[in-house]
């Protein structure tokens, strides 16, 4: 063998080997083709599983998938033969779920979560009626098929497992030998997930030549399930997760309706319950609607229509799954997928505070198995200490600024105030002769505001304050009423916490007021925000009112304990000493430094004497 025949054959082996090295099929790529064979052999089963070790099985008769042996369009129009039919429920249960799926449509009908119940103290049903309905929607000889309405084969009866027990049932939509949709449901125990494949036999010539889709359609009317449906409606919407991973909602105040493009899952949300059904190939695309409604106990109406790619080949499987339960933090992360991001924490800083601190904290305090009323109390004090020192040096530039006020009315009844740019350049002079920062006992609470306004997100979407009783609140997951009404402009109660939470806050104005020297309108408005604070907040969650009330009786305390500790002689003489300073000795803020610029932008030149 020559030189130029070895090197030939040799770079040929390095092509092959290469070739079979960068072409090989990716993990992914292998779990995918695996789902689908595994798919595909479930169907072929038509309903018979057999049973193996920690598996419980459920068997159906031959004759529930029976293919009919004529062609279902000679007789009454494409799936002819299931146009009519009685229907009857399977049900599948594990320790989590109970749901019953229906012949007619081969969906599920209705779904109960076993350990909650609803405001009612009965079992909590996340939808039922046939006002739910979900299937394929296609056209076939000329019809616009809608499975929803026709009559599967199925089994009989349904199957119960638990722990790490799991089977399935197959329902299938006959058309003619060999052609046929299944629609495959499983249940393992112990978990909120259903799965559910859908698989077309023989279907490509069935479908109209023109539809490259399939389109999936999902209409539901969740019901009322907390106590005050106008809050639950506030926090209730459709989310969706992009193919690049970005979560989307539609409007929580409004109805809305928004065309999706590639799509991971979407989820029919409630306050604290979900319906979410995700796709393990993504939704080509489709559209999202949600929409309040004036039929009683409904809290929203919501739809979603969603493209399926379909080939023109013997079969095509569509693996998805259900998720039905509770939005709770840690059992959303767990399922994977961000479904954790439809629990709304808040925006910008708000959401990090909550879910890096408040969050984590909320969860070692809950391992304690402390009541959630006594949670709140500690999630207050640790709060406060830990802002406690932004506490004290905003009250202490309160006080300079009161020790200063004898000196600026002085200057006030000198300058007057027909000149306010006058007054304020004066002010300012007052300012860096004593080495004081107007905004000082500002920026420390603008500082703080994160904090007070995430709380504000993280109690009202907290899953577990639902149906946790402390004192009277029977609920600290909605209001609680002291007195109930004939409803004015929509309100038909009162609040007590609110009514303790505004008196509170009264108070601590009062407070600040006598101590900060606060004088003419200024004194006054402080006092109107609590007032408005007992209407806005008369229907939001206990427990979050509950937190309010507790963090102003310990903002009050904060006050009164430094007020003691503070010397206003002292703080005067040191202010004092700080004139005495040379200018070149005395730090300039950078308010002080910005204000005097404004200022002597405002004040206009000295115009030049005129010459003789």
């Amino acid at each position: 063998m020559d030189r130029n025949t070895f090197t030939g054959l040799f770079l040929m082996l390095i092509i092959i080997v290469g070739s079979v090295f960068l072409m090989r099929p990716s993990d992914e790529e292998i779990k995918r083709e695996q789902l689908l064979q595994d798919s595909i052999a479930l169907a072929k089963t038509q309903g018979v599983n057999s049973t193996t070790n920690n598996t419980v099985t459920s068997t159906a008769a031959d004759s529930t998938l029976a293919i009919p042996t004529q062609d279902s369009i000679v007789a009454t129009g494409p799936f002819g033969s299931s146009k009519n039919g009685s229907e009857k429920l399977i049900t599948l249960e594990n320790e989590l779920l109970k749901v019953n799926i229906t012949n007619k449509g081969g969906r599920i009908k209705s779904v109960e979560l076993k350990n909650e119940v609803d405001y009612t103290g009965k079992p909590l049903i996340m939808f039922d009626g046939d006002e739910n309905t979900f299937g394929l929607q296609f056209s076939s000889a000329g019809e616009n098929i809608i499975t929803n309405n026709l009559y599967f084969a199925g089994p009989d009866q349904g199957f119960e497992v638990s722990n790490s027990d799991s089977s399935s049932v197959t329902l299938r939509l006959n058309y003619a030998e060999g052609k046929y949709i299944d629609y495959i449901y499983s249940l393992k125990g112990n978990s909120y997930q259903v799965g559910f494949v859908v698989v077309t036999k023989g279907m490509q010539d069935v479908v109209a030549p023109g539809e490259k889709q399939l389109i999936l359609n999902w209409n539901s009317a969740l019901s009322q399930k907390e106590k005050d449906i106008a809050n639950e409606q506030r926090y209730s919407t459709a989310y969706f997760r992009t193919a690049e991973g970005d979560v989307e909602s539609l409007s929580t105040g409004k109805d809305d309706q928004e065309d999706i493009g590639k799509t991971d899952w979407i989820t029919f949300k409630q306050h604290f319950f979900s319906n979410t059904l995700i796709a393990d190939q993504d939704f080509a695309s489709g559209t999202l609607a949600v929409n309040t409604t004036a039929e009683a106990n409904v809290v929203k109406t919501f739809e979603a229509n969603l493209n399926l790619d379909f080939a023109r080949q013997d079969i095509n499987t569509y693996p998805m799954k259900f998720f039905f339960g509770p939005n709770k933090y840690s059992i959303l992360k767990d399922q994977g997928y961000d479904f954790e991001q439809q629990i709304d924490l808040g925006w910008g800083p708000m959401t990090w505070i909550n879910r890096f601190i408040t969050l984590p904290v909320f969860n070692v305090l809950e391992d304690f198995n402390l009541g959630y009323g006594i949670i709140i109390l500690i999630l207050t004090v640790l709060l406060k200490l830990v802002l406690s020192p932004l506490s004290y040096k905003s009250y202490v530039s309160m006080a300079k600024m009161r020790v200063l006020k004898p000196e600026m009315d002085e200057i006030k009844k000198k300058v007057g105030e027909d000149n306010p740019t006058l007054l304020q350049q004066e002010y300012l002079k007052l300012y860096k002769q004593a080495g004081v920062n107007p905004m000082g006992g500002c920026i420390p609470m603008i500082l703080q505001m994160p904090f007070t306004i995430a709380f504000f997100f993280f109690f009202p979407n907290l899953f577990e304050l639902r149906g946790e009783s402390f004192l009277w609140m029977n609920d600290l997951s909605t209001y609680d009423a002291i007195i109930t009404f004939k409803p004015i402009f929509g309100v038909g109660h009162i609040s007590l916490m609110v009514i303790l939470m505004t008196l509170a806050t009264l108070l601590s104005t009062w407070y600040n007021n006598s101590v900060s020297g606060v004088t003419g309108q200024m004194k006054y408005i402080g006092y109107f925000m609590p007032l408005i604070f007992l209407f806005v907040l008369n229907s939001y969650p206990s427990g979050l009112t509950y937190y309010y009330f507790l963090s102003t009786l310990f903002t009050f305390g904060q006050q009164f304990a430094i007020r003691q500790m503070i010397n206003d002689e002292k703080i005067h003489a040191k202010l004092q000493e700080n004139k005495k300073k040379p200018e070149s000795k005395k730090k300039k803020s950078g308010f002080q430094k910005r204000m005097e610029d404004y200022m002597r932008q405002q004040t206009p030149p000295t115009p030049a004497p005129k010459k003789k």
